[in-house]
């Protein structure tokens, strides 16, 4: 039987993070993924934490910028109280954009080959059209995979950790956590295509992703190329057996039902290149998992939770916890700290980082107002259930808001009624700003979820964080100066 040090199941955003960030430290590692790259994807809208944060620490930055991508200064949204359009711009003050302001619209399937081949570069021994059918484990800890390659022939693997990135279709996360929990308050599903061209914002906003409100939900419009759209329609689930049963003729009623879109796309001709030429249906968006590891075995991108899409936040959650879990499993391998101490201190950041993103995007719902649709009546913070509210306690481990601790649900009710108002004002605050600062990075509720990838993108650009790093709880740990373990913080 084969040994390494680290097996990573999956090669997207999140494997291929993880596996170089630990082949970076000179560990052993094989990467096993079913298909062979460049492969479809979709999750085309970063955010600049993974540009400029994980992207330099992985030494990959250059080769993305030179890539030839979409510019992405921020978002732009037909939602919430008003009929005008506002901005999300990612600047602190709109007419001052620091360096690192900016993120991509990305082909997926280009961005993706271009990480996975960095781990190639880094020494991470990838194998693709292998699929992984099973784990090694004894009562200790997981101790390897078994996975069949493109030979059809069964092999086993060894190693001290394995990684599960296989994304939403994973067949192994359940030995980690059991089951996923899944957001009633986020239960929506997407159907989504693409456009050969189509208009585009009014410059230097022309790279946004495009979010509008209608009345069954939203729609996003994204330039990936001068000749590429990708748009999606989200609804709720009741739209299911309509979409399942002619997904391409629900997109364009759909889209049709949105004038905003629509006259985007005047005139524009369906998307006929192959991956683009489809169009798929995506169900139950959001979701998390009681535990993120066991000895032995850690869980990270979509195989361990993702959340709705609006904010685009999919990429970055998958590769900031990826690179989370390369830091234990670099000082594990190390042996300079307790295992248990360094997986836990993963698991707190994901959720903490994931509570922040979620309490967020309950925010950025509730402001839309629409009291005659279906859809925006049953995603009002007035109709949260007791039920997800429990389980939303139980997901952040009262880390998701600094050191705020939640007892129950009526305190997370509480505190996500508070974010929700908080945001708002900050939104309205909008249409009278000055130009000289951004009224949304002025929110504490904002502030909050970008904190952390601020962090990143001050590591990946000046070699760590530019205030002193402290443990987001009690005893908790820091990162090292290189990003890529962690360490005691200092006394």
């Amino acid at each position: 039987m084969e040994e390494h040090d680290v097996i990573v199941v999956g090669g997207g955003p999140a494997g291929a993070t993880v596996s170089a960030a630990v082949a970076l430290k000179g560990h052993r590692v094989l990467l096993v993924e079913r298909h062979t790259f460049p492969r479809y994807q979709i999750g085309e809208s970063l955010l600049p934490s993974t540009v400029h944060g994980v992207c330099r620490i992985l030494g990959v930055e250059d080769e993305v910028a030179a890539a030839g991508f979409k510019p992405k200064r921020g978002g732009t949204f037909r939602w919430g109280r008003g009929r005008d359009p506002w901005q999300f711009s990612f600047a602190l003050s709109p007419r001052l954009a620091d360096p690192t302001s900016f993120a991509y619209q990305v082909e997926r399937s280009r961005f993706d080959a271009i990480l996975l081949d960095n781990a190639r570069r880094v020494g991470v021994d990838v194998r693709d059209g292998c699929r992984v059918t099973g784990i090694l484990a004894d009562e200790e800890r997981v101790r390897g995979v078994r996975w069949t390659g493109p030979d059809g022939e069964t092999r086993e693997a060894g190693a001290r950790y394995v990684v599960d990135a296989s994304g939403n279709g994973s067949r192994i996360h359940t030995h980690v956590g059991g089951k996923r929990t899944y957001s009633d308050f986020f239960r929506n599903m997407a159907v989504f295509g693409y456009f050969a061209g189509g208009e585009r914002l009014p410059a230097p906003n022309d790279g946004n992703i495009f979010c509008a409100a209608f009345d069954e939900g939203w729609i996003w419009y994204i330039p990936l190329r001068d000749d590429l759209t990708s748009v999606g329609a989200v609804v709720s689930q009741e739209n299911a057996a309509a979409i399942q049963r002619d997904p391409a003729t629900a997109w364009r009623r759909l889209i049709d039902a949105c004038p905003e879109v629509r006259d985007l796309l005047g005139g524009v001709p369906r998307a006929t290149e192959a991956p683009y030429d489809e169009v798929r249906v995506r169900r139950d968006w959001s979701y998390w998992k009681s535990r993120l590891w066991r000895p032995g075995m850690v869980l990270v991108g979509d195989a361990a939770c993702f959340v709705d899409p609006v904010l685009s936040s999919g990429v970055h959650l998958a590769t900031y916890g990826a690179l989370l879990a390369a830091r234990s499993i670099n000082s594990g391998l190390a042996g300079v700290l307790d295992e248990g101490r360094l997986f836990d201190e993963f698991e707190a950041r994901y959720r903490h980082e994931y509570g922040l993103f979620y309490e967020f995007l309950v925010s950025f719902y509730d402001v839309h107002q629409d009291e005659r649709s279906y859809f925006w009546k049953a995603r009002k913070l007035t109709n949260v259930g007791a039920t997800e509210l429990e389980a939303f306690v139980e997901l952040v481990g009262g880390l998701a808001s600094g050191d705020a601790s939640l007892t129950g649900p009526g305190s997370a009710g509480a505190r996500l009624t508070a974010a929700s108002s908080d945001f708002d004002r900050a939104v309205g605050r909008l249409p009278g700003s000055d130009g000289l600062r951004n009224p949304l990075m002025e929110s504490a509720t904002v502030r909050q979820v970008f904190q952390e990838g601020a962090i990143l993108q001050e590591r990946g650009m000046f070699g760590g964080p530019l205030e002193e790093e402290t443990p987001v709880r009690a005893g908790g740990l820091v990162a090292s100066e290189d990003g890529l373990a962690w360490m005691d913080p200092a006394p």
